[in-house]
């Protein structure tokens, strides 16, 4: 069922408005009225990454008249293949900056905040205050918990994505809603994940494209609650395969046994970045990619293990690092094939899946094992430059 329209219609249009969102004007469901509200909506979007980028551009187009943008990132090489708010000439700059180029060249009628800092407890109220509507395009966790609770202590609605490799899933969640309709990310996801269960978009990928389906689906979304129209994912999460062109939609109810959001917590501690298994582990059996050279050029006997999966071991690699995915040590499976007999080094993309890794080897005998902090982008970076990164 469609909500009441979410924000007030601006005094007017002027003449270039009404010229540049003509083929918004004659669509009877938007018309004038509509477009009012676009213009005098404020929405943030945290985030001007994978799903920010085409967001922004597209809540930009649209004439949504003033955008936030949350984001203390630079952009790097490996964005472009998705974040299409960028370019090769914003490589090392902000992201926040660098999109705010993009929007003004797309929109020179909107409005551009940002706010350039890592969002947290103590600062995501006082940033969330002033906007409409909040979109949630983060790919961790802890920050989906943050925004999620946030927007319920200040009753906002907001609209959440999620992308990884070739499906995307998104949703409206509203706590507040009229009509008994209210919902949080937290009746879809009570708990998070234990630590590692799930890997990012840097460690498994995404295909680029799909940004560009579910962050429209999110504009889309933000649209229909900003005017009022159609009928919001609100209660739905809506669940794209890109592999098999499918869309599908699963109904979300009300948790009853939700606990009740009153304060902002911890929530790094909440997720877990690594299990605290992985930290006990890692604490004292840390070493760095140059202490790793160091072992290596003074001839030390060891097995360097990579726990990486295998289409990762194909793009760079350590010399002469064997590999061995974290799931067949976690499972047991090939600590058989690990030798007893010398020290244990271990390794992946960037540490987190080392160290757990390294907690299980541990747990089965080989104490002495230990980790490479930063992985292979730590050795890449700072023993061989000529190394892709990735």
């Amino acid at each position: 069922m469609s909500l009441p329209p979410l924000v007030e219609p601006a005094a007017e249009l002027t003449k270039d408005e009404v010229a540049r969102y003509s083929r918004h004007l004659i669509i009877p469901d938007v018309g004038m009225d509509g477009q009012k509200r676009l213009k005098n909506a404020k929405v943030l979007v945290i985030g001007a990454g994978g799903l920010g980028s085409p967001a922004l551009l597209y809540l930009a187009a649209a004439g949504v008249g003033t955008l936030g943008i949350v984001d203390f990132d630079v952009v790097d090489e490996s964005n472009l293949q998705r974040q299409v708010i960028h370019g090769q000439s914003d490589i090392g700059r902000s992201k926040a900056e660098s999109a705010r180029n993009s929007i003004l060249e797309t929109n020179p009628f909107v409005e551009v905040r940002l706010h350039q800092t890592r969002l947290d407890s103590s600062n995501a109220l006082d940033i969330f205050r002033d906007y409409d509507l909040i979109l949630d395009g983060t790919d961790n966790f802890a920050t989906r918990y943050l925004v999620n609770d946030a927007a319920v202590l200040l009753g906002k609605p907001y609209v959440w994505g999620s992308i990884f490799r070739f499906e995307g899933q998104a949703s409206v969640f509203w706590e507040d809603a009229p009509n008994g309709l209210g919902l949080n990310y937290r009746d879809l996801y009570p708990e998070p994940p234990p630590p590692g269960m799930v890997p990012s978009c840097a460690e498994g990928g995404v295909l680029g494209v799909l940004c560009a389906s579910i962050g429209s689906i999110m504009v889309n979304e933000a649209i229909k609650l900003i005017t009022g129209i159609g009928e919001p994912l609100l209660g739905r999460l809506m669940v794209y395969d890109a592999l098999e062109m499918s869309y599908r939609t699963i109904k979300i109810r009300k948790d009853p046994e939700s606990v009740k959001i009153t304060e902002l917590i911890d929530y790094d501690a909440f997720c877990g970045v690594v299990s605290e298994d992985a930290q006990d582990a890692a604490a004292g059996h840390t070493i760095t990619a140059t202490e790793l050279k160091d072992m290596m050029d003074a001839g030390k006997d060891f097995a360097l293990i990579d726990v990486r999966e295998p289409h990762e071991y194909e793009i760079v690699k350590i010399p002469g690092a064997v590999l061995i995915p974290k799931d067949r040590i976690l499972s047991g499976e090939a600590l058989a094939e690990i030798p007893q007999d010398r020290p244990v080094v271990l390794h992946c993309k960037s540490g987190g899946r080392s160290a757990e890794a390294l907690a299980a080897l541990h747990k089965a005998g080989f104490s002495d094992a230990v980790h490479v902090g930063g992985g292979v982008l730590a050795w890449a970076n700072q023993v061989d430059p000529s190394l892709p990164t990735y």
